[in-house]
């Protein structure tokens, strides 16, 4: 673990309190310092690494205690922990979805100097962090004007994928974001072509039920091209070079603006990716705007275009409704460790 220090314009006595902020996601785990003034975040310090390599959370947070005792002269008593995976409903246990990862509060607690720990899943961090991104940090996908303080939903494919609404919360006047395990709900099938894919994965896969998150992640990129492989649609040039390669998506997405079957699995993913955002649009009625997360929509901003929209906009009762609801790319990859440090401040 290797802290590295973000500013150099802060008083360290400036501050209140100290909390330890952490992100683990099913690929990168990233954990930060912040210094807590009159209820704002500062962050100090940061620390980014795969989550595969993640040994042991305890010696993450030991190394932060004395990281902070050492170069800050505070006590770090207190941490919010984001994770990619079912929350217990007392916030006391964890489990990832993707990775062999559990946490226990108690045994947290038990095994390092914190005093205060606090769990969230991690598109509840992400979703606290929209109440204090800043707004370059936002990138508008479809333009609408945005209602202050209306719902708004957070989605993201990557690893996996995830959502959570976001209500507002007028005593503690911030967003405060709903669990949702969204992503493992039944892809649903409108064309032809979508019914073959699900058939597909079920005959390749020996499953029974395909969900969104089969179809919007990394492996539901590799599985699209697989399909469209399938079906004869073969990449002369890169189609060897893809299928022995460990990480195919990145590989899928550095050809897709050059090889057939490249594109034509991102315009398969970015039509159920509009779709599924028009679900979770129609269920919450965001007119605060839904946030797009993830991995995968940074490197690939050109598949969020006019053929996006209109899928998302495409409901034969909802499109009024749909039309009025912005939407945003969200471009700080440290969207989920803000909000897990702003979650430790506004919860108790």
């Amino acid at each position: 673990m290797n802290f590295k220090g973000v500013s150099d314009k802060y008083k360290i006595n400036s501050f209140d309190y100290l909390i330890l902020g952490v992100d683990i996601g099913a690929t990168n785990t990233r954990s930060g310092i912040f210094g807590i003034n009159d209820g704002k975040l500062k962050l100090l310090c940061y620390s980014k690494a795969r989550s595969g390599k993640l040994i042991s959370l305890i010696s993450l947070i030991n190394w932060a205690v004395d990281y902070a005792e050492k170069n800050f002269k505070f006590s770090l008593k207190k941490a919010c922990i984001g994770i990619a995976g079912i929350v217990s409903k007392e916030r006391n246990y964890a489990e990832m979805t993707n990775l062999n990862l559990k946490l226990n509060k108690r045994f947290l607690l038990k095994n390092t100097k914190l005093k205060e720990i606090l769990l969230v899943n991690d598109f509840e961090a992400i979703g606290y962090g929209i109440n204090i991104l800043p707004s370059d940090s936002l990138i508008p996908i479809k333009k609408s004007d945005k209602i202050a303080k209306a719902p708004a939903v957070v989605i993201g494919a990557g690893t996996g994928l995830g959502k959570t609404a976001l209500l507002y919360n007028s005593e503690l006047r911030c967003y405060i974001p709903m669990p949702s395990e969204a992503g493992h709900s039944d892809f649903a099938a409108q064309t032809k072509e979508e019914i073959e894919l699900i058939n597909f994965i079920k005959r390749r896969e020996k499953v029974q039920n395909v969900s969104y998150e089969d179809v919007l992640s990394g492996k539901g990129l590799s599985r699209i091209y697989a399909f469209l492989n399938s079906k004869g649609l073969k990449s002369a040039a890169y189609a060897k070079e893809i299928n022995k390669a460990k990480s195919k998506p990145e590989l899928i997405s550095k050809y897709r603006k050059i090889d057939a079957t490249c594109k034509k699995t991102f315009e398969l993913f970015a039509q159920a990716y509009a779709k599924f955002a028009r679900n979770c649009a129609i269920d919450a009625m965001p007119y605060g705007g839904i946030y797009i997360a993830g991995g995968i929509a940074p490197k690939n901003i050109g598949i969020f275009n006019k053929n996006f929209v209109k899928t998302f906009e495409d409901n034969k009762k909802m499109k009024d409704v749909l039309r009025k609801i912005p939407i945003y790319m969200i471009s700080n990859e440290n969207a989920g460790l803000l909000g897990a440090a702003f979650a430790g401040v506004k919860l108790k």
